[in-house]
């Protein structure tokens, strides 16, 4: 046979990591590069749940970039956090650059305890990092009984409807509701495809779909390594959703981002972004438990109905997550050779033992 008719290699499989291991492991790597334990303790729960539920593209494959931000001043591994223009229901939280987790976390415990208080927690958070998977702040909030929705606002890299260049950002949006036995919740990027998932594919090496992004002058692409624009969710849809974030974070807590992003300011090149968080306490409009009577029936009513023929089974948002969450957890975390390469490499750097001795 010749060399041009052998079958290409396959990749190596993936290494099943339990998820003990790899989170004392990323903990120890970001307290080496000078955050407080708990703050490192956070981040890395946070990166380790999204590898948890299959959203491998905001997990540990961060922790390079995470490490890179401290390294350079655009995340502030100390910050001091200060609350601004606090009210019984709202308040704005000046990051000061914090690990997104490390904000979003402690901006979702304020606006649940204002729910509980007043009905409703409105926190706009000014200045932080990476946000992460927001699933994991409106899912915790979800746990103490409110419904949760959650913004984050990032730099410029999604075209705007009909243009051919970055003009928003792949702004993600989650919502959380109570339910039983767990609560139901979405979590959604604007665009086509999550910045992540496209991240993962110039790891692979595997053509990405067509309709998911744009090269660098505009053109529809298939290769993830030329793949630089993504494709908002539903054209105009998408792009105009992601304005509207941009316009509710940024602009309300006076740090625009777009704008400076594609005036090429000094500003728009550091990386930061924006969030907003509100909580609502079911408690204060109805009985939590006919709230969640009425939830589990409208979700039986939905998945009962006729599938389409490709269709296997109907799921709500978040089931099929839930689903890789507990086979994960009880299997491991599998985590791609170049990733568990480059995360060692990080460690190695730090005087962090080498993750695959630590299991």
């Amino acid at each position: 046979m010749s060399e041009s008719a052998r079958p290409a290699a396959k990749a190596p499989a993936p290494s099943p990591v339990a998820a003990e291991a790899l989170t004392r492991f990323v903990r120890d790597i970001f307290v080496r590069s000078g955050m407080a334990e708990p703050h490192a303790a956070t981040v890395a729960e946070v990166l380790v749940w999204a590898n948890l539920r299959g959203v491998d593209g905001h997990g540990v494959v961060r922790l390079p970039r995470y490490v890179e931000l401290i390294e350079i001043g655009d995340m502030n591994p100390k910050p001091a956090m200060a609350l601004r223009n606090e009210t019984a229901a709202s308040v704005l939280i000046e990051a000061d650059r914090a690990p997104g987790p490390v904000a979003m976390s402690h901006a979702m415990d304020i606006a649940v305890r204002k729910s509980k208080d007043v009905g409703i927690g409105f926190a706009l958070v000014r200045a932080t990092t990476h946000t992460a998977a927001l699933g994991y702040y409106t899912l915790a909030a979800a746990r103490q009984g409110a419904a949760a929705i959650a913004f984050s606002a990032s730099w410029a890299n999604m075209a705007y409807h009909g243009a051919r260049a970055v003009g928003v950002s792949t702004n993600p949006v989650s919502i959380a509701v109570p339910g039983e036995p767990e609560p139901v919740m979405l979590d959604m990027a604007t665009s086509v495809v999550s910045m992540g998932k496209l991240n993962q594919a110039r790891k692979t090496g595997q053509p990405i779909p067509a309709g998911w992004a744009l090269d660098k002058n505009g053109n529809p692409t298939t290769d993830p390594k030329t793949a630089e624009i993504v494709l908002p969710m539903g054209g105009p849809k998408g792009s105009g959703l992601s304005f509207m974030i941009e316009c509710l974070t940024s602009l309300i807590a006076g740090n625009p981002l777009i704008s400076e992003f594609i005036e090429k300011t000094e500003l728009g090149a550091r990386h930061r972004q924006n969030a907003l968080i509100i909580a609502i306490d079911i408690a204060r409009f109805g009985d939590p438990k006919v709230f969640a009577r009425e939830l589990a029936r409208l979700a039986k009513l939905l998945k009962a109905l006729p599938c389409d023929p490709e269709v296997e089974e109907i799921l709500l948002p978040g089931e099929r997550a839930g689903r890789t969450y507990a086979r994960r957890s009880r299997d491991g975390i599998p985590l791609p050779a170049a990733t568990l390469a480059e995360l060692n490499a990080v460690g190695e750097r730090l005087g962090v033992s080498p993750l695959l001795r630590q299991l």
